[in-house]
């Protein structure tokens, strides 16, 4: 008896893709991607999103085209559950229910066959998918919305799991996870026998793949090693662009000399027959033979001496290009507060509104205190975080502040998709000199043309920097700051670029992330732990 394997690929073949402005994001893709998992990196704006868009077949492609072997699942990075969602919905299954539950009440037609497949079971498994994710509490008819940002990464991954699609694209699939969720998934990535790419800036999750592929300005690069091995190859790659560059500019140097050199014994030989011609020593005849040859000779030496500048030129320039791809990232620190409060927040006897900690809170935050929010997925950090910037009432207590907080929600709500980065910026400190403006905008690696697009056309990672830049460069400086999830989107460059920011901003700061990396980065002071049925309140 023979056995025959399907072969799993996903190929790009010359896949180009133009932006509506007219930019090419990027041109002539070649690649194939296999059952080897794969983890699809890149600075954010290169194009990851559009490029695992195209490759699940939710996007055409301006020009090429790409093929799959069979059914691709994509999770994309944002999960924005719309009003009367279902869990079902959210993990993909609730056609497939809808049919089943048809098919029981005698429903005989084929496209309820057709949708159910092989499916029988899909409540058994959707039961059981929910309960490993953590989430045995949650029914199919469950509201999506009412879910936390990690709860709804976990019911979105229990979908993908689910499905029987020969690979799997996950787009950011850490972010907002906690830490035992975080490990979960990466258990889980490893028992998956399918086609799998991995978009994401999590280094833990990235060191459990066996392969990098490099999405930048110049085309997509495969890495045969997981994260690790990738960073060290991107430091040699650096490090060997560095001494190109110092190379070729050492080359143009010597270069420069020598065409000195020769313009010196041309201007030389010049004077030498202008004074033979005044002295009469020679005939006219040979004089005037003599000047035309070293007139051909100085023409042809000038344009073979401007070729070779123009060669070292380019030379220079492309190796500094190369360097430029990996420019360092800038989070200009906000103006420090006229005079810190003695206290910047007083909660007094809070019941949050949502969430799994009940006990009342009470809590002061005197004025240059640094505290990280943490907790397991559900137990009620955003929810504190929204009812201190006022956008929730609590169940009871009070809340007083000196100021308003500058508030960053997982989701990005205080940007206007349809609005510019630049209008918004403007709108939000009208003072400032655009230049200004432009310039702090720019640090973030958001370029002109970005920035006076509408922000819905920036990837996840421009729009988070987008929605920071409005807040922290306000005309009115923050003395507190609330961000949730603060390191969601961001590429390497940038979260090092935010933390060094964070470190030295002077006013107060209350941060909830799971990821532990980025909070020991900022020289925080005290952490408040959500450990249902209360908080506890202790130093960092």
């Amino acid at each position: 008896m023979v056995i025959t394997m399907t072969k799993r690929f996903l190929t790009l073949d010359n896949v180009s893709y133009t932006l509506p402005d007219g930019r090419a994001l990027f041109s002539q893709l070649n690649a194939q991607f296999d059952q080897q998992p794969t983890g699809l990196v890149g600075r954010n704006g290169v194009g990851k999103s559009l490029l695992a868009r195209i490759l699940a077949g939710q996007l055409t492609p301006s020009s090429g085209h790409c093929q799959a072997s069979g059914p691709v699942y994509y999770l994309p990075q944002q999960l924005a559950p719309a009003a009367g969602s279902t869990v079902a919905d959210l993990a993909g299954v609730q056609s497939v229910l809808s049919a089943l539950e048809r098919i029981e009440q005698g429903s005989a037609a084929t496209e309820d066959f057709d949708a159910l497949g092989e499916q029988w079971d899909i409540r058994q498994r959707l039961h059981a998918a929910l309960e490993s994710a953590g989430l045995p509490g949650l029914s199919p008819n469950s509201p999506a919305d009412a879910l936390s940002g990690g709860e709804a990464m976990r019911v979105a991954l229990a979908g993908a799991m689910l499905s029987a699609a020969d690979f799997l694209i996950l787009d950011e699939p850490s972010n907002h996870l906690d830490r035992p969720s975080r490990q979960a998934l990466t258990q889980q990535l490893q028992q998956w026998s399918q086609g799998l790419i991995v978009i994401s800036h999590d280094r833990d999750l990235l060191n459990s793949l066996s392969r990098i592929v490099e999405l930048s300005p110049s085309g997509l690069h495969s890495y045969g090693g997981n994260y690790t091995f990738y960073t060290a190859c991107k430091a040699s790659e650096r490090q060997a662009a560095q001494q190109q560059l110092e190379h070729c500019k050492l080359e143009r140097k010597r270069e420069e000399k020598t065409i000195r050199e020769q313009r010196d014994r041309q201007a030389h030989r010049q004077a030498r027959g202008k004074q033979t011609r005044r002295e009469g020593s020679q005939a006219k005849i040979l004089l005037d033979a003599r000047q035309q040859r070293s007139e051909n000779f100085s023409g042809k030496a000038q344009r073979q001496q401007a070729t070779r500048q123009t060669v070292l030129r380019e030379k220079v320039q492309d190796a500094q290009q190369q360097l430029e791809r990996e420019a360092e990232i800038v989070m200009h620190m906000p103006p420090a507060p006229l005079a810190s409060p003695r206290r910047v927040l007083t909660l007094e006897n809070l019941v949050l509104p949502f969430g799994r900690c009940t006990t009342p809170i009470t809590l002061n935050l005197s004025g240059q205190q640094r505290v990280a929010v943490v907790g397991a997925n559900g137990s009620g950090k955003s929810t504190l975080l929204k009812f201190i910037a006022g956008q929730l009432s609590p169940r009871s207590g009070h809340c007083h502040l000196n100021g308003k907080p500058a508030y960053l929600d997982q989701r990005l709500t205080t940007l206007d998709p349809h609005q510019s980065v630049l209008a918004q910026s403007r709108a939000a400190n009208p003072g400032a000199p655009e230049s200004q403006l432009r310039m702090q905008l720019a640090q973030l690696d958001l370029d002109a043309q970005k920035i006076t697009a509408p922000c819905s056309t920036l990837s996840g990672g421009e729009q988070l920097k987008a929605a920071l830049a409005c807040l922290l460069y306000a005309a009115l400086p923050p003395a507190l700051l609330l961000l949730d999830e603060p390191s969601n989107h961001l590429d390497l460059p940038s979260l090092a670029a935010l933390e060094t920011m964070l470190r030295a901003f002077h006013g107060s700061l209350m941060v909830a992330s799971h990821d532990e990396a980025f909070l020991s980065a900022l020289g925080l002071t005290q952490q408040l732990s959500f450990e249902p049925p209360g908080i506890r309140l202790s130093a960092w």
